[in-house]
C-alpha cells in the first residue's frame, strides 16, 4: 500500500464517514507504517479540522508536569464542593461497610 492509497481509498472514503458519524467522540489511531507517515498524509490530516493528541509523558520529570497542569486546570468550586460533599461521603462509606456506596456527582 502508498501513501496515496492509504489517503484516497482508506482515510478519504472510509475514516471521514465513522468520523462524521461519531463526531467529538471519534478517536483515530494508526501506528508509523510508511504509507501511515507518507507527507500526502500529514498533509490530508492537517488540513482537516483533526487535533492531533500529546504523546503521554515518556519520563518522571514530564509526568509530574503534565500532572501539575491538569491539577491547575480544575476549577476552584469543583474543589470546593468536592471538599463540602466528603463527610457526606464518609459517612455513606461507613454506614455500608466499606462497600458500594451510591455517587451521585453534581459539579
Amino acid at each position: 500500500m502508498t501513501g496515496h492509497i492509504y489517503r484516497d481509498v482508506i482515510l478519504e472514503q472510509h475514516i471521514h464517514l465513522f468520523r462524521d458519524a461519531k463526531g467529538a467522540e471519534f478517536l483515530f489511531m494508526d501506528d508509523n507504517a510508511r504509507p501511515h507517515r507518507a507527507n500526502i498524509v500529514d498533509e490530508c490530516f492537517q488540513s482537516e479540522d483533526i487535533t492531533p493528541r500529546q504523546h503521554p509523558p515518556t519520563c518522571l520529570p514530564e509526568l509530574w508536569r503534565a500532572l501539575l497542569d491538569e491539577w491547575c486546570n480544575i476549577p476552584q468550586d469543583q474543589t470546593d464542593s468536592l471538599i463540602l460533599r466528603m463527610p457526606r461521603r464518609c459517612k455513606a462509606c461507613i454506614v455500608s461497610s466499606g462497600r458500594h456506596t451510591p455517587y451521585q456527582p453534581s459539579y
